[in-house]
């Protein structure tokens, strides 16, 4: 508690005078034009809906205790009329547009400037000339191109409804693009003064970590004849393929092999791309280090997103969020952000008309093609395997798993992967198609934004189609609960069913 004291003594020393700054104060009411702005205190954050539009309005809040002020990417005619469940509709008429801000996000500040850097590169390999680079005021960079950037219109749909949709397809599409220059560079730094590097073999048909499996090499003692499987289970007695010999063939050895969980094999499309009949496609990636420290996370954005605004402190360090140039990057250190010695510029230039479309149409196609990718993955990986009918006689949803329960609560990200889930976990209930049908739009509902009908439907339809039932995935599996966020303790079980079942059986003694 004493060093907190002594923090917020020192930031509470320095805000009333650096807010009375007029320049100070002119870059935050610039930038707060049409935005909701919201003051923090150490306390936590204002009331909600909330904007500044007088220098006044800025000290009259610090002098009630605000530290810091913080504000929308999204654009609005009205930002007071704002609430927490404003119908979706509403919500895309009263926005008047977006900007697209990128938000950085290290454990250490030098991660930071590596991300930041490429993703800069990266615009202006997109032809975006027009952007501003800020300091987050911590260990981070927020970078901002204009929605004036971007065409008013594409594909009929109006640009302005279609957040966070398409600011977010546009983040994820230049963290992949730098994802991999990124990793080089910080494994390089994350690997100094080691004699040992990590290294993780890629799939360079599309750019992602490859998987790993066993081949073995099998030969028959009586015929000679030899022959490999892949992953083959050790205790299987295999008998020799050649049909007129009665030999069984024993295992000559084991080893390791690489494959791609989204690549097609070119000859065989019902496997996968594999080392064993394609080595030049796998590779490891020099300097690598595959650590947790050697990444940064890339904060995607959300409806009513606030990040910190240009030229506002930071109550954690006490300095300020000051506008750089992309040739300060490297060279930047945190004592220029020192608020009493700051120079202030503009953070958000002018934009030429559309300076920003292409991006937009390859980010929207990459997008496109990802999904496909990974529903057909879901789907290939799932659909031939055939459980046990279950006896769920009687139960209800306050039988659920916590992962299941929270689910339900609706998601802001993975919600193709989450209707996957919620699929799976019903029909290996024994639910009925209307109760599904019920239950699916109603948890829709929640997420943010839904997921179009269309697609609702031909997920349901697909999976009751099936004849083999398909259990939801098992806790392990990195790509649904845990990147999802619904694990909040280490499960007991292996599978949310198994949870259930434990239940049915507790009842069914009491």
């Amino acid at each position: 508690m004493e060093e907190k004291s002594e923090k917020e003594k020192r930031v509470r020393a320095i805000t009333k005078l650096y807010y009375s700054n007029p320049k100070v104060q002119e870059a935050i009411i610039k930038f707060s034009s049409g935005r909701e702005v919201v003051p923090r205190y150490f306390e936590g954050f204002g009331k909600r809906p909330d904007m500044i539009q007088y220098p006044s309005d800025i000290m009259g809040l610090v002098n009630k205790g605000a530290t810091s002020f913080h504000a929308s990417e999204e654009i609005w005619g009205d930002a007071l009329q704002l609430s927490s469940d404003i119908p979706k509709d509403k919500m895309d008429e009263l926005r008047k547009g977006w900007d697209l801000l990128i938000d950085i996000d290290s454990k250490y500040l030098d991660l930071s400037k590596i991300a930041a850097r490429l993703l800069i590169q990266a615009l202006e390999y997109y032809g975006i000339k027009n952007y501003g680079i800020k300091f987050s005021g911590s260990k981070g960079f927020h970078i901002i191109v204009s929605y004036n950037a971007f065409p008013k219109e594409y594909m009929g749909l109006e640009t302005k409804k279609m957040f966070p949709e398409w600011p977010r397809a546009m983040t994820e599409f230049l963290f992949e693009k730098i994802e991999a220059k990124f990793r080089t560079e910080a494994g390089k730094i994350m690997n100094l003064g080691k004699k040992e590097e990590k290294k993780r073999v890629y799939c360079l048909n599309c750019n992602r970590p490859a998987q790993t499996g066993t081949l073995s090499l099998y030969e028959c003692p009586v015929c000679g004849l030899t022959t490999q499987r892949k992953d083959a289970k050790s205790n299987r007695r295999l008998r020799c393929l050649n049909s007129d010999c009665a030999g069984v063939l024993d295992l000559i050895i084991d080893k390791e092999y690489y494959f791609c969980e989204y690549c097609k094999d070119f000859d065989n499309e019902k496997n996968k791309l594999g080392s064993d009949k394609n080595p030049s496609l796998f590779a490891e990636r020099a300097g690598e280090e595959v650590s947790e420290h050697s990444s940064f996370d890339l904060v995607l954005v959300a409806p009513r997103h606030l990040f910190r605004m240009p030229y506002s402190l930071h109550e954690k360090t006490s300095l300020a969020s000051v506008v750089i140039k992309k040739e300060e990057i490297d060279s930047f250190i945190p004592q220029m952000a020192d608020p009493l010695k700051i120079n202030v510029v503009n953070f958000l230039p002018e934009n030429e008309p559309e300076e920003a479309k292409r991006l937009l149409i390859d980010a929207l196609e990459w997008k496109k093609g990802k999904e496909s990718e990974e529903e057909q993955t879901i789907k290939q990986k799932y659909q031939n395997t055939e459980y046990e009918k279950i006896d769920v006689t009687g139960v209800t949803e306050q039988m659920f798993p916590e992962p299941i329960k929270k689910l339900l609560k609706g998601l802001k990200d993975g919600k193709k992967r989450g209707l996957f889930i919620l699929i799976t976990f019903m029909r290996s209930l024994n639910y009925g198609a209307d109760q599904i049908n019920l239950r699916v739009r109603e948890w829709n509902k929640l997420n943010e934004p839904p997921l179009k009908e269309g697609y609702i439907k031909s997920q349901i339809d697909w999976h009751l189609r099936q004849k083999k039932k398909i259990l939801p995935p098992n806790y392990d599996n990195p790509s649904f609960y845990k990147d999802l966020n619904l694990l909040d303790k280490r499960p007991e079980v292996k599978n949310p069913i198994v949870e259930v079942l434990r239940k049915i059986r507790s009842n069914s003694r009491k």
